[in-house]
This record gives C-alpha cells, structure tokens and sequence, in this order.
C-alpha cells in the first residue's frame, strides 16, 4: 500500500488555532467560516458526547481527512502521534481547538463529566480513509 500521508507525518504539522470570541454579556460566541480560520475547508461536522468515564476515543489516523477537534464543552486529551513522536494537548476551551493534519494517530483520553468534542473534517466519512491498526500506521508511515 502507498503512503497516502502526502507526506505530513510530523505532529508538528497540527497547530493549536484560537477562534475569535465576540464576548456579550448574555453569551460568548465563536465562528467557524470555510477559508477562514481553518486551513481545509469543512464538509463534516459532528461531535462525540456522554462518554463514560475511563473509555478512550480515537485510536486511528486518516490517510486524506484534515480535521480540527475542539472541546465544545469540558475538557479531554489529545494525543498526537507522527509514529516518531508523541505529544499530549489538553483541550478545555470552546475557542480554541487542535487542526490536525492527515497521518498523525489520534487518540482521545481523560473526558470530563459532561465534555462535548466537536470535529470539523474536510472529507465525508470514508472507512476507506481511516488507519485503525497501529501497525499499518507505522508502516505506511516508515515507507
């Protein structure tokens, strides 16, 4: 199998992105506009909730699909992975999240009660896209 990493294969290439706050005083509010904030422009949203406590989410890498993962609500871990280096990032705001390019493995860790993760994706669902076994994703990675 090629390597379909295009090769972005350092967690380097994810970057932490703010978004704007227009603060009210009856709310803050935060916007998401395609060829704005996000470096891909957004065809799939949705978001992961009610995760019981101690069970992880994730655990795969896309081989297309760039992805921004936000903390709509309490707070979670990311855990980046380039098969070189591995690095975790605490999300626990609702402006700002983690762009995460295609070929890193991602895993979600450590939810608080009540925690929303919402993603914005660049593709579709495909399940052709998805790495789920960590295996393949070193070797695709190491080609």
């Amino acid at each position: 199998m090629k390597n379909d990493f295009h090769g972005v294969t350092n967690i380097n290439s994810c970057q932490i992105i703010t978004l704007d706050r227009h603060h009210h005083e009856n709310g803050n509010l935060s916007v998401v506009e395609n060829g704005k904030e996000l470096p891909f422009t957004v065809k799939r949203v949705f978001y992961v909730y009610d995760v019981p406590g101690g069970t992880d989410r994730g655990g795969h890498s896309h081989r297309h699909c760039h992805q921004f993962i936000v903390a709509a609500s309490g707070s979670f871990d990311l855990e980046i992975d380039d098969g070189n280096e591995k690095r975790t990032i605490t999300l626990n705001r609702s402006n700002i999240g983690l762009y995460i390019a295609p070929g890193i493995w991602v895993g979600l860790r450590n939810f608080s009660s009540g925690s929303v993760c919402l993603t914005l994706c660049s593709d579709a669902f495909d399940e052709a896209d998805y790495v789920r076994d960590y295996s393949e994703f070193l070797s695709l990675i190491h080609k």
